[in-house]
């Protein structure tokens, strides 16, 4: 898939696949340079139940609400399979309000605790040992979960060699040439997989994101003052 992809990103550029990796490379040493990871990349072992929960809570919001709406729900329950899916619903939405969508979200959350706790046991701990797509395929069937969700979950908590990509992600992977205008969530996976070293994979995740919020927004791009804008087609 990726091979093909290539080939129709690169026709009638004159760029060669060789080319093309090496800009996305470039990009990456630019971005390293401009942004910083956060402390935890790469280090601070991340619980996949946990990690599972935080991605619910991240859709249509910020970071800083959905920290507090973490706070605020595991102030009240141990952020576990059994306790979320014991939980009464309506303690779940107002302690995750102020992460928005908390109605939606907090049916998801019970939802997922009770295929959690009732098909895995209660561990999504086959993160770990079971091979990325087996993993991924697992965690895809649980209710809500879909790729982006079961993408961060293994990268983040287990390190597996996976891109997820979030809306900030794709929209910066699209202007930058990474990836074809046209194309859903697995084109623009394989490609920046293609382009870039399985230990680049966090990095390059969350240093898109980083440009997508300082710069290449939707809304209004900063051409002139971002940091990639030489090595940008659009």
């Amino acid at each position: 898939i990726a091979s093909y992809y290539y080939l129709v990103l690169l026709k009638g550029t004159g760029d060669s696949v060789m080319d093309q990796r090496e800009r996305a490379n470039k990009i990456l040493q630019i971005l390293r340079g401009k942004f910083a990871l956060p402390e935890w990349a790469g280090s601070k072992k991340r619980e996949p139940f946990q990690t599972l929960i935080t991605t619910v809570l991240s859709q249509a919001t910020n970071n800083k609400n959905r920290d507090r709406a973490y706070r605020n729900l595991s102030g009240k329950y141990e952020i576990t399979p059994k306790a979320l899916a014991g939980a009464d619903v309506r303690e779940i939405e107002a302690a995750i309000r102020v992460g928005g969508l908390f109605r939606n979200k907090s049916r998801k959350i019970k939802e997922l605790s009770k295929v959690v706790l009732e098909r895995f046991h209660g561990s999504l701990d086959f993160v770990y040992s079971d091979p990325l797509e087996k993993a991924r395929s697992k965690l895809m069937s649980i209710p809500g979960v879909g790729p982006k969700t079961a993408d961060v979950v293994l990268l983040f908590s287990a390190k597996k060699p996976t891109v997820p990509i979030d809306t900030h992600v794709n929209r910066v992977s699209r202007r930058l040439g990474l990836a074809p205008r046209k194309g859903g969530y697995e084109v623009v996976r394989n490609l920046l997989q293609s382009f870039y070293a399985s230990e680049d994979y966090l990095p390059i995740h969350l240093l898109l994101i980083s440009l997508g919020r300082t710069y290449c927004r939707a809304r209004n791009p900063m051409h002139k003052p971002c940091p990639v804008s030489s090595l940008c087609p659009t």
